[in-house]
């Protein structure tokens, strides 16, 4: 049965209008994004199949636009919908903690970052930059790969904090396996960023590690020495 077969109480848009978005399930808010089926597929057939491809909604935040294309009959379009509202799911709770005056701690910090870096399929590295007291001033995507000594360019982070003017910065990046232990690159790069962008006054309050079952704070743990 199609949607407009469906009793006009039952269909997802008049349900979502009449009784709020929260009264919903998963699948009905998708097929609302979609919009339309394709050829002979309703909505709410696409959305089941995209949730149960993707394994959850986590596994469809976890994709770019270009993969969410290759479901079935989602197309360009559809796909660009549907990452589209799950980006704005995201900056929402980025905007949280970009209205806060100050960002305090490993624990806010991971917060911020579990969004944009806990399910991606590949590592980023990336910076909070901050100012004098320690308000957020950007978040920066800085590198793509393979997370190492050899890969990120301490002149390129460099050149980030001077752009933002920043006075303290919270390094971050992903490990896809979820696994947050860090790896003798991992703390080899830490400290030789934090000694090259001490030489221009700007403080490495932490490097957060994000994976699936949670984070590793090189502060808490101790490991930001000088």
């Amino acid at each position: 049965m199609g949607i407009k077969e469906m009793p006009e109480e039952e269909r997802p848009r008049e349900r979502c209008l009449k009784r709020g978005a929260a009264s919903l399930s998963t699948t009905e808010l998708l097929a609302i994004l979609l919009r339309t089926g394709s050829r002979g597929t309703t909505a709410l057939e696409m959305a089941r199949e995209a949730l149960v491809r993707a394994g959850s909604l986590r596994g469809l935040a976890a994709m770019e636009a270009s993969e969410l294309v290759r479901f079935g009959g989602l197309g360009p379009a559809r796909a660009a919908q549907v990452a589209a509202a799950l980006e704005l799911a995201r900056r929402f709770t980025e905007e949280e903690v970009l209205r806060k005056e100050t960002l305090a701690g490993s624990e806010e910090a991971y917060r911020f970052l579990k969004p944009r870096l806990r399910d991606l399929p590949h590592e980023v590295f990336a910076a909070i930059f901050l100012s004098q007291k320690h308000g957020v001033l950007a978040y920066r995507e800085l590198f793509r790969g393979s997370i190492s000594s050899s890969t990120v360019h301490p002149r390129e982070v460099v050149k980030a904090a001077l752009r933002e003017n920043a006075a303290a910065v919270i390094l971050a990046h992903n490990h896809p396996s979820g696994h947050v232990a860090p790896s003798p690159d991992d703390l080899r790069l830490t400290e030789q960023l934090r000694a090259v962008l001490s030489q221009i006054d700007v403080r490495v309050l932490d490097h957060l590690i994000v994976g699936g079952n949670g984070y590793f704070s090189f502060s808490r743990e101790g490991l930001l020495h000088g």
